[in-house]
């Protein structure tokens, strides 16, 4: 996934989860924070961030936050692209455990009262596949989610539900870095999500996850990685 446009500038502060002001070529501007998580960790006024410049000129802001340096490592928190990097991976032939010769891939399903992301068939199977970006690193660890989700935790129980029903059930934690040792559900943050994303696991929903190769105008899928409950 390529991004245009790309300039570098400062972290000044975060008014609200939905901008940022930064200090760019010489003046403060006013840019769209394209994840609302809380990225606390990230957002330290004095960080470099990477944004994207808007073609369109009708915007309100003219710019989106699509990374920020956290030491030496480089996180895109662009909360549109884990699904995208995942399904151009899956389309230039990723299979997916379980999911082999895939015939079709599409954006979003529903079942039941959730929308999963993706839906992939194969000559034998249909699956439901929940992807989830990763910004929080602590130690090297990845670590999801960085607040309390109770949306999260219906796309749990739902997918063990499809699973219970003949589907292939995914989640997908798509880690938006690189040189990350494994993941672990943010218990501290959220215990109930860790609880029934194991209970999720031994209900036969897959739990997968990627590292992700990040520069300052592109992610692309990388490997996978071990996942610790």
């Amino acid at each position: 996934m390529k991004y245009l446009n790309i300039v570098k500038a400062k972290f000044i502060e975060r008014p609200n989860r939905f901008i940022a002001k930064c200090e760019y070529n010489g003046g403060i501007i006013t840019a769209h924070v394209r994840n609302t998580g809380r990225c606390r960790e990230l957002f330290i006024p004095g960080a470099t961030v990477f944004l994207e410049k808007a073609d369109n000129k009708k915007r309100k802001t003219g710019f989106s936050v699509i990374g920020v340096e956290k030491g030496k490592r480089l996180i895109n928190i662009d909360s549109t692209a884990s699904n995208k990097v995942l399904r151009e991976a899956v389309k230039s032939g990723l299979e997916l455990s379980g999911l082999n010769s895939v015939t079709l891939i599409r954006s979003e399903k529903q079942f039941m009262d959730s929308r999963f992301d993706l839906y992939i068939e194969t000559d034998t199977k249909k699956a439901l596949v929940e992807v989830k970006g990763v910004t929080l690193e602590e130690n090297n660890i990845a670590l999801f989610p960085d607040a309390p989700t109770e949306r999260g935790i219906k796309h749990l129980k739902e997918l063990a539900k499809a699973a219970s029903k003949g589907y292939e059930a995914y989640i997908a934690f798509i880690v938006q870095m690189k040189d990350v040792l494994s993941f672990s559900p943010n218990v501290k943050t959220h215990p109930e999500f860790g609880y029934e994303l194991k209970k999720a696991s031994e209900a036969g929903v897959h739990v997968l996850c990627f590292d992700c190769h990040v520069g300052e105008d592109f992610i692309s899928l990388g490997d996978p990685i071990p996942v610790n409950f």
